[in-house]
Parts: structure tokens; C-alpha cells; sequence
């Protein structure tokens, strides 16, 4: 490591440990707390165990939706299924939550509905339960209504008639039915004259089995080696390739409409340049969510250029070129303003030189303004890639949400953590904030080394020798504010100079 590089990272060192530990520490906040248990066992996933009760409950099951067709010819309202072997059932209905507790089930494990810890034990864990088997949805913890704990078989609550263990031949039931039905009727003929949507009196349901202590399933509580290795063994890194994938193609196209868009408008009148630069620049300012709506309505079957494209072939939405589309409109701007502010940076009488010695415009362009202009240009293109790799809002209204296809990490990290996978959208969030210091460690680095060598008048050859010699941190400091120039670009210049006054004098001759 140079003595440059050395003192740049000595300067941040704290910066470095201050990122690194909040890094570590956003880890170990993703990692269950049953990761930190010391050995011993613990209760399966879909089980809880309740030592000071005496009581616990295995095989829990949430049923977010249920259906109204009949079961073997009979009517049944609305109903959810039993799991089997499930002797407790818990509706959440519109103003209570309600739990049903087998009788037989109760004696067994020890549980007495009428002892109010017993009651709250029970909820306590139903509660625990409900919550890592939820996906994301709403929690009966969450929900603010009156529990009630009963082993009766049905109950009449408001317009609605719960029975909580129907049979249908070898099958049970869960079912929600009008509060009367009408003789010769059935609950969902009566339910539809009287107009009432069954489906609205139970939001979900869950089921258990209510067992002893001593009979919750257990199993060895894992390391956090164990949990590691099974984190990222169930990973699904799709989003990381299609992000990296879309923002690399996008880049490379947002690199050459960046600079060729800015070298055009700045060679354009005041007026002209003021529209072409509002132009270029609103998808900055715009909503992502705008942008992509836009696109939608452009490449949609809505305008005419949509149903040419579609006509011919060329569907664009909800796919993987809708995805680097909107990578790139949402990047150019980013690649477009830092391109043309470093381009006005540049001295104006240097190029008006280079223009009476006879370069042309695209010699100039590629001999004086890039080379120029690099570490700015630098800066800008690692910037939009940034902000290409970083897309939601257009990606998703224009791309849509396919795995595999047109998810990016931003899209996975907001559809994890709706279904409830936290620690998965935690991983990708840290991914990203990773990628994000290191892009900007890297223009830093690359900006500062690259003031400091041209303030020294110092060309990239001498850098690559001085480089391989270890004498990059040897430079003596260099005055004059022609040697801010490039010499390498200044050389080119005054051996094009030399050339052309050769060229007229031998014409006089």
C-alpha cells in the first residue's frame, strides 16, 4: 500500500469501524434470538411450550382465506378447513376473537378454561404463534378486540353463526353461516337474499393442538453457525444477478447518450440549451413512480407507439428490457449533468487553440475534453450506476415483480419484508449499503488522486512509471497554471500546432 493510501484510510479509520460495526451489528439484530441459546432444545417452528403452564401447543396452521363451495354436496356457508389433529380453532371475527378449546383436549394437557393464567398462557402463545406464521399480514397481537375462551361447539356472534368443528364425512369444518337460516334454505342461499358476505365474518383462522408440556415437540436448538449456513443455503440471489445484470447493460447505454448528450448541448445557443437541458434533466426531478407510469402508458396498448411495438412483435412491458429502460431514463440524467458541468469547467481559450490549429470538433472532443474531463466523468458513471442498481419505483410499475426475470434487490427487499421475511430483506438491505460506501470510497479515491496528479502537471505514463517504481508519494510540487493542463493533451496540441504551421508555411512557399 502507498503512503497516500495509507494516510487516506489512517484519516478514516473511525469512519471504517463506525460502518463496519453497524454492519456486524444489523447481522446479529437478523438472526433469531434462539440462535444465542446455549444448547439445550427448543420448541419445533409451528410449536410453543409454556413451562410455567405446564401446557404448549404443536402443530399450528393459519388459514388466511377460506371458500364457499360445498363439501360433498353440502352447504356449508363459509367455511375454513380443520387441520388434523387440531383440538383448538381461533376466529377472528369482526369484534372479537373468539377460541375454541376441545374438552377433552383441555383435561388432558392440564388447561382450565375458567383460570384466568391458563387463559392468558393459552393467548400468550396462540399470539406467538400467529405472529411467525403470519407472512406478513396482520396480527391477531395487533388486533384490538375481546378474546373469548370457551369449549362450546358453536356461537352466535352479531349477524353470524360460528361452528367451530363441522363434520363432513371424515373431514372438519370451521364454519361461518348466517345467524338464522331460513327453513328449507341453506346458509349461503339465506346469506345472499339477506345480503350478507359471509366472508367478512371470519378474517382467518388458526388451528392447533393442545398438548401437555412434556408433549411439544421439541427439537436441538441450533447455532448460529447452523442458522448462518441455513440462511444462505435457502438464499435465493436471483435479485443480485438481475440488478447487476440490468445496471450494467443500462450503463452502458446511459454512458454514451450521457457524453454525447452533453458534448451536443453545450456546443448549442443559450435558448436552445436551456430546453434541451430541462429536457434531459426532469427525470431527475420526477417521481420514480411517475417515470415508470409514463413508460407504461408510452410502451402500453394506450398510445399509438405501443401498439406499433406490440403490433410488430416488440412487447416491452412487464419484462427484462422494460427493466433496463427504466434503469436508464432514471441514471441519464446522473451521467448527463456531471458530464456537461465538467465539460464547462473546461478553459475555453484552450479549445478555441485547438480549433485555429485545425482539430475538428470530434478530435477535440476525444484528444482534449475527455481526458480532460475524466475524473468527473468517472465520478458520474460509477454515480448512475449506483442510482441503476439502487431503481424501484419505475422498475416496478414498468417491469413488474418476476423472479428471476425483473426483481432487483430494491423490488426484493420490499416484497420480503411484506411477506414477513425480515431477515432476508435485512441481508439485502446491508448488500446495498455496502455497495453504496464502497461506490463512494471509490470516487473519493479516484477523484482525489486524480486532482492531485494533474495539479502536478504529471501525465498517466509517468504515474504507470512512477507507480511500478514506488515513488508515486515522491512528486515534487510543480507551479504555473499551464501544467494544470494535461500534458499529454497539451503535447498533442502543440505537435498538432507544429504540424499545421509546417503544413502553411511550405503552401506560401
Amino acid at each position: 500500500m502507498t503512503g497516500r493510501a495509507a494516510r487516506y484510510f489512517r484519516g478514516r479509520r473511525s469512519l471504517l469501524v463506525a460502518l463496519l460495526a453497524t454492519l456486524l451489528l444489523s447481522v446479529l439484530c437478523a438472526l433469531p434470538a434462539r440462535v444465542w441459546a446455549d444448547g439445550g432444545e427448543q420448541a419445533q417452528e409451528d410449536s410453543a411450550i409454556d413451562e410455567t403452564a405446564g401446557f404448549g401447543l404443536n402443530g399450528f396452521v393459519r388459514y388466511n382465506r377460506g371458500a364457499q363451495r360445498l363439501v360433498d354436496d353440502t352447504d356449508l356457508g363459509y367455511r375454513f378447513p380443520v387441520a388434523e389433529g387440531s383440538t383448538v380453532v381461533v376466529i377472528n371475527m369482526p369484534q372479537s376473537i373468539w377460541v375454541h378449546v376441545d374438552p377433552d383436549a383441555a383435561q388432558g394437557a392440564g388447561f382450565e378454561a375458567d383460570d384466568e393464567d391458563d387463559v392468558n398462557a393459552l393467548i400468550a402463545l396462540i399470539k406467538q404463534l400467529d405472529e411467525t406464521h403470519s407472512r406478513g399480514g396482520v396480527l391477531l397481537a395487533d388486533e384490538d378486540k375481546v378474546w373469548v375462551v370457551s369449549t362450546q361447539d358453536e356461537v352466535v356472534d352479531g349477524s353470524y353463526r360460528y361452528i367451530f368443528r363441522a363434520q363432513v364425512g371424515d373431514g372438519y369444518y370451521t364454519s361461518v353461516q348466517p345467524a338464522e337460516v331460513a327453513q328449507g334454505s341453506t346458509p349461503s342461499e339465506t346469506a345472499a337474499v339477506s345480503g350478507l358476505d359471509l366472508g367478512e365474518g371470519a378474517l382467518w383462522v388458526d388451528n392447533a393442538q393442545l398438548v401437555a408440556a412434556a408433549d411439544v415437540a421439541m427439537e436441538a436448538a441450533p447455532t448460529w453457525q447452523d442458522e448462518l449456513v441455513s440462511f444462505f443455503t435457502g438464499l435465493d440471489m436471483r435479485p443480485f444477478w438481475v440488478s447487476l445484470k440490468t445496471s450494467t447493460v443500462a450503463l452502458v447505454v446511459t454512458f454514451v447518450l450521457g457524453l454525447v448528450a452533453a458534448w451536443k448541448t453545450m456546443g448549442t445557443s443559450s435558448r436552445l440549451k436551456g430546453l434541451l437541458d430541462s429536457v434531459f434533466t426532469i427525470p431527475m426531478v420526477l417521481p420514480p413512480t411517475v417515470c415508470g407510469f409514463l413508460l407504461l402508458l408510452l410502451f402500453g396498448q394506450s398510445t399509438p407507439v405501443g401498439r406499433w411495438l406490440i403490433e410488430h412483435g416488440v412487447a416491452l412491458v412487464f419484462t427484462w428490457p422494460a427493466a433496463v429502460i427504466s434503469a436508464i431514463v432514471v441514471s441519464f440524467p446522473l451521467m448527463y449533468r456531471t458530464a456537461l458541468g465538467a465539460f464547462e469547467g473546461l478553459d475555453a481559450q484552450m479549445l478555441d487553440a485547438a480549433r485555429t490549429l485545425g482539430w475538428s470538433e470530434e478530435r477535440i472532443f476525444r484528444r482534449l475534453m475527455l481526458p480532460l474531463a475524466w475524473p468527473s466523468i468517472a465520478a458520474g458513471t460509477v454515480l448512475a450506476f449506483a442510482r441503476a442498481m439502487g431503481e424501484f419505483g419505475c422498475t416496478l410499475f414498468f417491469a413488474g415483480n418476476y423472479a428471476g426475470e425483473t426483481q432487483t434487490i430494491p423490488i426484493a427487499i420490499y416484497f420480503q419484508w411484506m411477506s414477513g421475511n425480515t431477515d432476508v430483506a435485512l441481508f439485502w438491505v446491508i448488500v446495498v449499503i455496502l455497495f453504496s460506501f464502497l461506490v463512494i470510497l471509490f470516487i473519493n479515491i479516484y477523484t482525489a488522486r486524480s486532482q492531485r496528479y494533474r495539479a502536478r502537471g504529471i501525465s498517466r505514463a509517468e504515474r504507470r512509471q512512477m507507480a511500478a517504481s514506488g515513488k508515486a508519494d515522491a512528486l515534487e510540487e510543480h507551479g504555473g497554471d499551464a501544467l494544470r493542463i494535461d500534458r499529454e493533451a497539451l503535447s498533442e496540441l502543440l505537435l498538432g500546432g507544429s504540424s499545421t504551421d509546417a503544413a502553411s508555411t511550405e503552401g506560401r512557399q
